[in-house]
C-alpha cells in the first residue's frame, strides 16, 4: 500500500491522511479513528508492516492485550463497514458498531465471513485505546 492510495479503512481518504499518521504514533482524535487505524494495522500487519503490531499493542488497554501481536497466517482483512459510533474529542469512553470482512485460503480452499463486533474505547493518558470487545 502506498500512501496515495485509497485507505484500506474505506475511509474517503489517501491512507497518507488518513490511517497512516496514527500508525506512526499520533493520537486519534475519535474512538472510530482509532478503530479504522486498528482496522488497517491488522490489514498490513498480514502483509509484515513493520508499524502494525506496534501500533496494535500500543493501542491496546493493558489491562485486556495480549503479551505479542501476530499474524494470522492466511488470514486478508477486506472490507470494513463502520455501522455507528461514539466517543469524540471530550469523551472519556466511545464505542465503535462495525463489520470487518475476510478471507482465508486460496482458489478452491478459499473461504469468506465476517466479524461483527462493538468495540470499547477509553481515554488513557489523553488517548484513546481499545479496551474490549464483542462479537454482535
Amino acid at each position: 500500500m502506498t500512501a496515495e492510495q485509497g485507505c484500506r479503512c474505506g475511509a474517503d481518504a489517501p491512507f497518507a491522511a488518513h490511517c497512516e499518521p496514527l500508525l506512526d504514533g499520533e493520537p486519534a482524535a475519535t474512538a472510530e479513528a482509532l478503530m479504522r487505524s486498528r482496522y488497517t494495522a491488522y490489514a498490513l500487519l498480514q502483509q509484515g508492516d513493520s508499524r502494525a503490531a506496534a501500533h496494535l499493542w500500543r493501542t491496546w488497554h493493558p489491562r485486556t492485550r495480549p503479551a505479542t501481536v501476530e499474524p494470522s497466517p492466511g488470514l486478508r482483512w477486506t472490507g470494513l463497514t463502520v455501522r455507528g459510533s461514539s466517543g469524540g474529542d471530550d469523551d472519556a469512553t466511545g464505542q465503535v458498531r462495525f463489520v470487518a470482512a475476510w478471507e482465508i485460503g486460496e482458489g478452491a480452499t478459499r473461504q469468506h465471513g465476517e466479524l461483527a463486533e462493538t468495540a470499547d474505547f477509553v481515554r488513557r493518558g489523553g488517548r484513546w485505546v481499545y479496551l474490549e470487545g464483542r462479537a454482535d
